[in-house]
């Protein structure tokens, strides 16, 4: 009976996304929903965007595991990146009237450097769009008499199949009733496992106490800095959650959604942390933690409130995953395609972004079957080459310094400097590191454009004397 609910559900988020293609006319409506959400949309839609997998059942299963020392993103990391967004970022670029971030670096540093920046965002969102695609068919796994691997490619069908009718528009207006169903199991579940303690003196007591340390016992500060450093910093320039900024129809609208989105991400991911917290506590032995969450609400839940549990995770799933595959899919087509072929009519460039919507599907899929964990794809994806892109993004927006050459350091020093520090040197540090020597990287490319340009400057102005006033020319009067 479960399982018929929950296939319901989905098809009905197929028909939603079916009768909202019908409005899809131009790029910009596939992108960003036409650019004119209001704020309750932008908002709901950054919160889904980013509540996802790794707060639903990665960061519950890591704290499930090792106490608060196993969550290093959810949901304090994840919540202040929304706020620093609204802080720093949402207005300025919305008010660029940009479809990608990609389209900011090339108005500010050029062509080469969007085009670079492009390569290296795409492995990120694909890790992270498989990190989604393996919880979803965790639930399905969970729910249904399916194993593991075929649930996954279920998921993976019905996603691509949802992303490819309705866009980003089918996803904002989805995006309200998933976060309804969010919010309704989630406080169901945590009311429901609170009852069975005598309040939160308990429920706190019956825990080990070193289960609340948020340094783990193998963990130096400096590691724990920059764990944190990972998803606050690291996830503040991924075109999935800023394509939400762009399709705001203001920059008021824009930044005053972040700050919102902030708030209810903080509310509502407390909740799977704190379950994982007690979680030894109420269901001990859980032998696969990333299911810890979706089998305690099938212990404690009557079976019509597990099935609105069940499409809740869905709900969180679908919409991160759908908003991925769009971001992979406006780089691609947008930022490469489009240019390469010189693509001008509306209708092929939106065949142009479902025909890479697929391609990104299938690769996502195939990176999901062959993973370890959901948590530890987030913070692969979170980590890979972004220091570069931060430091491109915030020295472009509010400074003067650097062109094309800086640009170009400082995305190939953030593309090499954190492997490199994280597995070949192993320090304690890796991703501050790496953002540090992007830093450089930008400031060293900087000067010696600058050196060059005066050089140059210095030649053409020799040649310019020499040219009138040849040796033995007498000096004009």
């Amino acid at each position: 009976m479960t399982w018929l609910f929950i296939l319901a559900f989905m098809v009905v988020q197929l028909a939603i996304g079916l009768w909202i293609s019908r409005r899809i006319r131009s790029e910009s409506d596939f992108f960003l929903g036409g650019r004119n959400l209001p704020l309750i949309m932008v908002a709901f839609s950054l919160f889904a965007t980013w509540f996802g997998a790794e707060t639903c059942m990665g960061s519950s299963a890591a704290v499930y595991r090792q106490g608060l020392s196993g969550s290093r993103a959810d949901p304090f990391g994840f919540s202040l990146c929304l706020f620093l967004m609204g802080l720093i970022l949402a207005g300025r670029l919305r008010g660029g009237n940009y479809i990608t971030l990609a389209d900011y670096y090339r108005e500010r540093f050029g062509v080469c450097v969007e085009k670079m920046a492009v390569w290296i965002m795409i492995p990120s969102s694909l890790i992270w769009g498989a990190a989604q695609i393996r919880a979803f068919g965790q639930v399905i796994a969970s729910t249904t008499p399916l194993p593991v691997t075929p649930a996954i490619t279920a998921a993976a069908l019905f996603v691509l199949v949802y992303t490819l009718m309705g866009g980003m528009l089918g996803d904002i207006y989805t995006d309200i009733i998933q976060g309804f169903f969010i919010f309704l199991g989630l406080i169901v579940l945590f009311f429901v496992c609170f009852q069975s303690f005598h309040g939160w003196r308990e429920m706190l007591g019956s825990m080990d106490p070193g289960r609340l340390r948020f340094i783990g016992p193998t963990e130096t500060l400096l590691q724990r800095m920059d764990r944190w450093m990972v998803p606050v910093l690291g996830s503040l320039v991924t075109q999935e959650a800023i394509s939400r900024v762009l399709a705001a129809k203001s920059v008021s609208v824009a930044r005053r959604a972040s700050f919102l989105a902030c708030g209810i991400y903080l509310s509502l991911g407390s909740i799977p942390v704190l379950l994982g917290l007690v979680g030894p506590n109420i269901l001990p032995g859980v032998a696969a933690p990333e299911q810890f969450l979706i089998r305690l609400a099938g212990q404690n839940l009557p079976r019509l409130l597990f099935v609105v549990f069940s499409s809740a995770l869905i709900s969180a799933i679908i919409s991160t995953v759908d908003s991925i595959l769009l971001a992979i899919s406006a780089l691609v087509s947008h930022n490469l395609l489009v240019p390469l072929f010189g693509l001008k009519r509306e209708k092929t460039r939106v065949l142009s972004a479902r025909l890479v919507v697929l391609a990104s599907g299938v690769l996502a899929y195939v990176i999901a079957v062959h993973a370890k964990g959901i948590y530890e794809l987030v913070l692969t994806a979170s980590s890979f080459g972004t220091a570069g892109i931060l430091v491109v993004t915030l020295m472009g927006l509010f400074t003067r310094v650097g062109g094309g050459a800086a640009a170009m350091s400082a995305l190939a020093a953030g593309l090499v400097l954190t492997p490199l520090f994280s597995y070949v040197l192993g320090l304690e540090a890796p991703f501050m590191t790496s953002i540090l020597g992007a830093l450089a990287a930008f400031a060293a490319g900087a000067f010696m454009a600058r050196r060059r340009e005066r050089v140059h400057a210095s030649g053409n102005s020799g040649q310019h004397i020499n040219k009138f006033h040849q040796p033995g020319d007498k000096a004009p009067h």
